[in-house]
């Protein structure tokens, strides 16, 4: 059927087709075409022309009515474009202060120009996005100006920072204590002392750590995006604040551009090292300084460096020409440097072997040591440390103790009865009162030390106790009541086997040798080969010739040491011109000779007369030095006769009985004609204020002694006696009454340090209303470890700081720091800094280029400088009160801090977050540093291992 129907359509179509092609003829079809096109032609254009009239009648409509203008677009805009930009005008006053205000505006356009206008020109020459830049910039300026005026300053700068010093030396020196009790030899000890120095900043701060921060370069610059990004937030206005695109443009120019650099340079140890070197720059170096920094250097690359300088120098000197007088100055040169290669070789090889000596141990070990009389330890703060940590390890500190306490009360008592006489002529009587407080004081030394109920009891001859318990109880009590117990306890220490015989041969005794620096490293000796390379003229064996060899013999062996003055000369150094004296010394015993050449200043002959005057009275009225003269002191006439005189003053020095009757002044001889440079006992300024700050000193340390041994139930007593003194006498009883309440009777060792905490608690009693002394206490506690150590030292160093600060400055200090601060906090000393600051960066109003990293040789010769310098710059004084052994590892540990970046890199980021919370009081700023640092991996260590301790305790 489907087929059929599809027949038919087809059929009637053709039909249909064949028809009209009949009746209309072929070209119908066309026609038929052009017709529909005219149509629908027609109809469009009719169309067009109607919905145009309608729209124009629609429009006029709309003009009238309520609705805006409509905008014109595209042309709008480009007619805007094309007028005359109008001039910007700019506040530029930022902070109040014209001095200020003037190159911080050169900062911020040195900065716009250098990290934005550079690109932004190149993409729009619109100032406008510029111009809220600057703005936004200087309202922040504005509002940290307004902020820093409110701020009080003084609390920062004399605690805060100090605090965060001392706490970073701290956590250095624990991670010091915890490699070397490893014992390992670590590949990376660099490494391996920063990771630990984190650890122990975890343990210490509990709750932050900013490893990842000084570690992590993505991390630092992630850090600072933050905290720049707060800041903003703090300063700019919401609306400012709320535009991202200019935000993170501030924000990247502060972070990346401006903190980043600093904060870099900051922690550079090299940078560093140069600072110091320049800071002290009008210090000459000493050659003893500098040959013992390389020989206690541990630092191959320092060595190399030195070594490969030395090479060079050698080098050259053996390429000059000459003859005269110059080959004599060639060839010390030539020795000395050769001498300087020899050390720098035994030392690497010593280092690359792993066969590190300590110093200590072998000099224990090598039998022949200096010896101290016991009169000396027992008026000498460093060396008495140490015999009272020996009489406690061996249960004699009763002794000691008794004879200190002794010494105290004779001083004390002196005192009052001084003042009992002058107030006695003024018509004051108070005989009785001030009879029965030096009874009550006499009757506690008995009590405590000699009477049956005295635990522990000094052992000494029964008659003497019940002598002296007599005289007690029917005499009035004089300062020489205790004379013949004390001298027969004096006389049981110096004889009796257990103390100080016995302290010679403890290791103890070696660490006090190397305290008062009479201990030198006898592992540098001449080289066995009898190479003869010479400096000065002295044979290579002398020329560390340790004052172990000469002053230590066996009783049963002559020496024989002479002495001369062979030559003078004129020289000058650095514009000074003074006279030089060439002394031979000849040194003999039953086995061998020695000759060396050392050279002195006439100064040094008088520093050397003062020194032993002052420790050996009798020889004031033997010796006598040639005076010094004003004018004409270079001519060679005087310089003859002062030769003539200093000779005929060795002679009668070096006289066998002047020696025999002083045995202990050997020492000071053998020092002083040691082939070394001379270092001076004291400056002329402190030989001047111990005039009168000796006698001071002395009292406070002989009557702290006396009444920290008290019992208790005197304190008042000894509180009221002070009442009659004087000024000073007032001011003395309140330092007795502060040491007395604070040391138990027997002086223990205490260890008053918690192993982990910060250093912020309060030092001391009256220590933290005084600024200086709690400044210096701290950085002295900290850098020489004082607290580690015997707390009668550090009780001793805190009175005479006291005593030195109130004689040298008054009671006027702490007004006078205010002032000080307030001045570096002053417009002119901030226009200052700015300035640097701009100098810094931008220099003649260049950016200043990246500088290139100075050479790995050079940056290790600095080192080298910087410590030498360090050491050369350190007082005498110092050594002599906390000793030379532990001034020197002080001040190499301080440094060695400062030698690592990542370590620099954390202080300078405390002392950003101390200034920002000092800043910004109200805004939380703690918290949000914990925040930041919160991803520290040693912070999650540690909450792990606390985690870890805690879950059994809780289980249980």
């Amino acid at each position: 059927s489907y087929l059929q129907t599809s027949l038919s359509i087809w059929g009637w179509g053709s039909l249909g087709l064949v028809l009209f092609l009949v009746t209309f003829g072929p070209f119908a079809i066309f026609y038929f075409a052009f017709y529909i096109l005219c149509f629908v032609g027609g109809g469009f254009v009719v169309t067009l022309l109607f919905g145009k009239s309608n729209s124009e009648k629609y429009l006029e409509q709309c003009e009238h009515s309520f609705l805006p203008c409509t905008s014109v677009g595209i042309p709008k805009c480009i007619e805007e474009m094309k007028r005359e930009a109008r001039p910007i005008k700019i506040d530029r006053r930022l902070t109040g202060a014209n001095i200020i205000d003037e190159p911080l505006q050169q900062v911020i356009q040195f900065s716009l120009r250098d990290y934005v206008q550079y690109w932004y020109y190149t993409l729009s020459d619109d100032e406008s996005f510029l111009l809220e830049i600057r703005q936004a910039l200087q309202y922040a300026l504005v509002q940290f100006s307004a902020r820093s005026k409110e701020t009080d300053w003084q609390p920062y700068f004399t605690t805060r920072l100090v605090d965060d010093f001392g706490t970073h030396l701290r956590v250095f020196r624990k991670a010091q204590q915890r490699i070397a009790e490893k014992g390992d030899q670590m590949k990376d000890q660099a490494e391996e002392l920063v990771d630990t120095f984190f650890e122990v900043e975890v343990e210490m701060e509990k709750e932050v750590c900013r490893d990842l921060v000084c570690t992590s370069p993505k991390d630092e610059e992630g850090f600072l995006r933050d905290l720049c990004e707060v800041l903003l937030y703090i300063l700019l206005p919401p609306g400012d604040f709320q535009n991202k695109i200019m935000r993170y443009f501030v924000r990247e120019i502060l972070s990346r551009g401006i903190l980043l650099p600093l904060i870099n340079q900051l922690s550079d140890p090299d940078y560093i090292n140069q600072y110091v070197i320049w800071m002290i720059r009008d210090s000459n170096c000493n050659y003893e300084a500098f040959m013992n920094i390389i020989k206690l250097s541990d630092n191959i690359g320092e060595l190399e460096a030195v070594k490969d300088k030395a090479s060079e120098e050698l080098q050259y000197l053996r390429s000059l020409d000459t003859a005269g007088d110059d080959i004599n100055t060639i060839k010390n040169q030539i020795n000395s440097l050769l001498y300087v290669i020899k050390v720098c070789d035994s030392r690497i090889q010593r280092l690359q072997s792993g066969k590190e000596i300590d110093t200590v141990k072998l000099a224990a070990n090598f039998g022949k040591l200096c010896t101290v009389p016991l009169d000396h330890i027992l008026v000498d703060n460093v060396a008495l440390q140490f015999f009272m940590d020996y009489m406690q390890q061996i249960g004699g500190q009763a002794h000691l103790f008794f004879w200190m306490t002794v010494e105290g009360y004779r001083v004390t008592a002196q005192q009052q009865l001084e003042v009992l006489q002058s107030r006695q002529k003024d018509g004051k009587h108070q005989t009785n009162q001030t009879k029965g407080l030096l009874r009550a004081a006499a009757f506690g030394v008995y009590e405590q030390y000699l009477s049956e109920k005295a635990s522990p009891r000094v052992n000494i001859d029964d008659n003497l106790v019940a002598k002296l318990a007599e005289t007690l109880n029917h005499e009035d009590p004089t300062p020489e009541i205790f004379d013949d117990i004390q001298r027969k306890v004096y006389e049981l220490m110096l004889r009796d086997e257990r103390f100080y015989p016995s302290f010679k041969q403890n290791v103890l005794y070696v660490r006090m040798l190397a305290e008062l620096d009479m201990l030198k490293d006898p592992s540098f000796r001449g080289s066995d080969d009898g190479e003869g390379e010479s400096f000065n003229g002295s044979p290579t064996g002398s020329i560390n010739l340790s004052l172990d060899d000469l002053s230590n013999v066996p009783s049963d062996e002559t020496v024989q040491l002479h002495a001369y003055i062979s030559d003078t000369g004129v020289c000058n150094d650095h514009g000074k011109t003074y006279a030089l004296y060439a002394i031979t010394v000849h040194r003999r015993n039953a086995n061998s000779e020695e000759m060396w050449k050392t050279y002195r200043r006439y100064s040094d002959f008088h520093d050397f007369h003062m020194r032993i005057t002052e420790q050996f009275e009798n020889l004031a009225n033997i010796l006598k030095l040639p005076g010094k003269k004003t004018f004409n002191n270079m001519d060679r006439e005087f310089l003859e006769k002062r030769k003539k005189d200093l000779n005929a003053y060795l002679q009668l020095l070096l006289n066998p009985e002047v020696m025999k009757a002083s045995p202990a002044l050997a020492h000071y001889v053998y020092d002083f004609l040691e082939n070394k440079a001379y270092s001076k006992g004291k400056g002329d300024f402190a030989r001047k204020m111990d005039t009168f700050v000796n006698p001071l000193r002395n009292s406070m340390r002989n009557v702290s002694n006396a009444v920290k041994s008290i019992p208790d139930s005197l304190a008042e007593g000894m509180t009221k006696m002070s009442d009659n003194m004087g000024k000073m006498s007032e001011r003395l009883g309140q330092d007795i009454k502060q040491s007395f309440f604070k040391v138990p009777p027997l002086m223990q060792k205490t260890y008053s340090d918690p192993d982990h905490c910060r250093v912020a608690a309060p030092i001391d009693d009256n220590v933290d209303d005084n600024i200086p002394l709690r400044v210096m206490l701290l950085l002295m506690d900290e850098v020489f470890d004082l607290k580690e150590r015997n707390q009668w030292l550090r009780r001793n160093i805190k009175n005479l700081l006291q005593q030195l600060i109130r004689a040298t400055y008054g009671d006027t200090i702490n007004r006078k720091i205010v002032d000080h601060v307030d001045w570096m906090t002053s417009p002119e000393q901030v226009a200052d800094a700015v300035k640097r600051f701009r100098d810094a960066f931008w220099p003649n109003g260049i950016l200043a280029e990246t500088v290139p990293r100075r050479d790995k040789a050079i940056r290790m010769r600095t080192r080298v400088a910087g410590k030498t310098k360090l050491l050369e710059v350190m007082p005498d004084e110092l050594k002599h009160i906390i000793g030379a052994e532990t001034t020197r590892k002080g001040i190499l540990r301080v440094f060695e801090m400062f030698q690592h970046s990542q370590l620099n890199k954390r202080m300078v980021y405390v002392f950003l977050e101390r200034f920002l919370e000092t800043l910004f009081p109200q805004n939380k700023f703690p918290e949000l540093f914990n925040k930041l640092h919160s991803r520290s991996k040693q912070m999650q260590r540690y909450k792990q291992r606390l985690h870890s301790t805690q879950a059994p305790s809780l289980q249980k």
